[in-house]
């Protein structure tokens, strides 16, 4: 995202705070601060996830929620901080308490990241929730993704750790290693596993036997044999013992990790060590 045009808009209204801003259905925009816009887009309220949200003028079913994203100036941010952390009836948060405080006595501006001729909107997906992140992760293994990570016009410049190539290992049945529509980063090891649909990160081994679908596995991950995994996010560092089933049943995995209204299973460090302590294993 290039925040070039934010910072040049912030500089140009005279703002104490610009807020990034995204369009948003109004179905979902109780789940985000939303704000009503005078002149010049200047911000005249703004409600951290409303009951009842307000639509854009003359956008009945669409409501313009900040996306987190913030240029504020240095001395009015200092000042605020040091009010609020002296002052122990805040809750000492962004959408809540400073936001809405600055609305009625500050310039407060939002920007809209949209094309400026198009007026269409930018890419911008939400991953504060658990269903939010996976589903951005999941986008990016489609046949063409909005954000396309091989767009060499538009190239993601960031820290990547030196690992060897992904290797995909042993060619009998049932013990044939291999990925389909799915990203492998470096330092992978699928030996003797089917992969389907999935994101891998860094580093990750998959042992023989093993299945897994539709599931972002994060670095540093060791699945052993004989595990299916499905709609899973596997955090950093987890290792999966043998013959683990995960996203099969979501009842069972409800005992042992957390499970999302849709149906994703998060599975941590932690979690996996409470269920080895646990007496019905």
């Amino acid at each position: 995202m290039d925040y070039g045009p934010l910072i040049a808009f912030h500089k140009e209204s005279g703002a104490d705070i610009t807020i990034g801003g995204v369009q948003v259905p109004l179905a979902q925009a109780s789940e985000f601060g939303v704000m009503s816009l005078g002149a010049d887009y200047r911000v005249v309220s703004f409600d951290e996830k409303p009951k009842d949200p307000q639509p854009m003028p003359g956008r009945e079913g669409v409501a313009l929620a900040s996306m987190g994203i913030y240029v504020i100036n240095p001395e009015f941010l200092r000042e605020t901080l040091q009010r609020h952390a002296a002052d122990p009836e805040t809750r000492h948060d962004f959408g809540r308490n400073i936001i809405p405080a600055a609305v009625a006595n500050r310039r407060v501006f939002a920007y809209a990241f949209e094309d400026v001729e198009t007026k269409a909107q930018r890419y911008w997906r939400d991953v504060g929730t658990v269903d939010g992140y996976y589903n951005a992760n999941m986008e990016l293994i489609h046949v063409s993704p909005e954000l396309n990570l091989y767009d060499e016009e538009w190239p993601i410049w960031t820290y990547q750790e030196q690992v060897p190539g992904a290797k995909f290992i042993l060619d009998e049945d049932r013990r044939r290693g291999l990925a389909i529509n799915s990203m492998i980063s470096g330092g992978c090891i699928i030996s003797g596993a089917l992969v389907r649909e999935s994101l891998f990160h860094t580093n990750v081994v998959v042992d023989e036997g093993s299945e897994v679908f539709r599931s972002v596995v994060l670095p540093r991950v060791e699945i052993g044999r004989s595990c299916f995994i499905q709609n899973a996010i596997i955090d950093e560092g987890c290792v999966i013992p043998h013959g683990t089933v995960i996203g099969r049943n979501r009842e069972a995995d409800k005992q042992h990790f957390y499970v999302t209204d849709n149906g994703v299973v998060l599975v941590t460090r932690a979690m996996l060590a409470a269920l080895r302590r646990s007496p019905s294993r």
